[in-house]
């Protein structure tokens, strides 16, 4: 699929036929997400695969919105790696983390399978009930699989502002 075409397409997908995803699938979607760049190239990403029956109920009690996929990927960063800007210490982990969820979310629809990035979630819940190190940082959440067969964009996907309206040449 050409880039073009691939980003026009996707979609939030919120209905998931409960078919699992075939390890190798998974793997090119993480290979991607590994080849993402990253500030200064440190790779602070850290990508949680949840993948059994028993990991998706957990998740289901730290987010309502699993839409009951059979997997689910946790984009997070590790602080301890992160680049920090010198002049003001701002922390680039969300932001590398961020563009990993980028390239994971791309790569899965590449792939013919779907996702939603979900970023409403209590991280300390999500930690705990995971076990996630303090360093650890979760930014984003993608339930993951192939979509259901009446699953389709939302109503609003296609409204986008014109480029005139979320550009700007010169200055603000």
């Amino acid at each position: 699929m050409e880039f073009r075409e691939l980003i026009r397409e996707r979609y939030s997908v919120r209905q998931f036929d409960p078919r699992p995803v075939e390890p190798e699938l998974v793997d090119k979607v993480l290979e991607a997400g590994r080849l993402a760049p990253t500030a200064v190239n440190y790779q602070p990403q850290r990508v949680l695969v949840l993948d059994t029956a028993e990991d998706m109920a957990k998740l289901a009690g730290c987010n309502k919105y699993t839409l009951h996929a059979p997997m689910a990927l946790v984009v997070c960063y590790d602080r301890t790696v992160s680049w920090k800007r010198s002049y003001d210490g701002h922390d680039m982990g969300e932001v590398d983390a961020a563009i990993v969820a980028t390239h994971l979310m791309l790569a899965i629809h590449d792939l013919e399978l779907g996702a939603t990035w979900v970023g409403y979630f209590d991280p300390e819940t999500l930690k705990s009930t995971f076990c996630m190190p303090d360093s650890i940082v979760p930014v984003a959440i993608f339930p993951m699989g192939y979509p259901a067969a009446g699953a389709k964009p939302a109503g609003h996907h296609d409204k986008r502002l014109d480029l005139a309206q979320t550009t700007v040449r010169h200055s603000f």
